[in-house]
């Protein structure tokens, strides 16, 4: 659920770099293909800020949690340099098949590394050392916290962390579901956190952005 005026999300859209054929081709077939699980793709000026924000951060290696249909993967791909490296972690094959046909459409498929299977134990096999430069979760909202908590270790100095649907629709703010409850208290660490800095922005459903100190 958007937190805009739908009328101002349309502008927004408007005035951002247009999506591609290969992004507009996606977005419609997992319309058509997911009708009833649509709704988490990301919006188009969302994937385009996820490739600035990784441009910007001159990431190498980065790390998703969630791919879904492929559309933020080939956001953050997109802002790679050619020798950089996607590490995508998703448990559904269904929609990953989806997502392999666009990534080589996109001619970013050779940057993408995909583990299929439960996203903590791929986070678990990375290495300790502070190397991951840009990670996008948007995945399962009772494991963000897990997600955070893996993730964080493992970001450079200055490596940021962007995380999706932070705000729930609003419901962070009296949380009783337990996938609002898990979002709402990371929420509350993520301020007292003193290896980080951030920054929660009112953009689609809300988004943290949490760099490394």
């Amino acid at each position: 659920m958007d937190i805009i005026d739908p009328a101002v999300s349309d502008y927004l859209l408007e005035h951002c770099t247009p999506a591609d054929d290969v992004l507009r081709d996606l977005a419609a077939e997992t319309r058509d293909a997911f009708p009833d699980a649509a709704g988490m793709q990301i919006s188009h000026d969302e994937g385009e800020l996820l490739t600035m924000l990784v441009r910007l951060t001159g990431a190498r290696l980065a790390v998703e949690v969630g791919v879904f249909t492929g559309y933020s993967s080939i956001c953050v791909a997109r802002g790679l340099p050619k020798d950089g490296r996607l590490i995508a972690c998703d448990v559904s094959e269904e929609f990953t098949d989806v997502a392999r046909r666009y990534w080589a459409r996109a001619g970013v498929d050779d940057l993408i590394e995909l583990n299929l299977g439960p996203a903590l134990e791929a986070l678990r096999a990375l290495d300790r050392d502070p190397v991951v430069d840009f990670a996008f979760v948007d995945a399962d909202k009772i494991s963000y916290p897990k997600y955070y908590d893996e993730l964080v270790p493992r970001l450079r100095p200055g490596g940021l962390m962007v995380i999706d649907n932070v705000l729930r629709a609003g419901r962070v703010l009296h949380p009783e579901h337990e996938w609002d409850v898990a979002v709402s208290d990371l929420n509350d660490r993520i301020v007292t956190d003193d290896r980080v800095e951030s920054v929660m922005l009112p953009v689609r459903d809300g988004v943290t952005l949490v760099r490394k100190r």
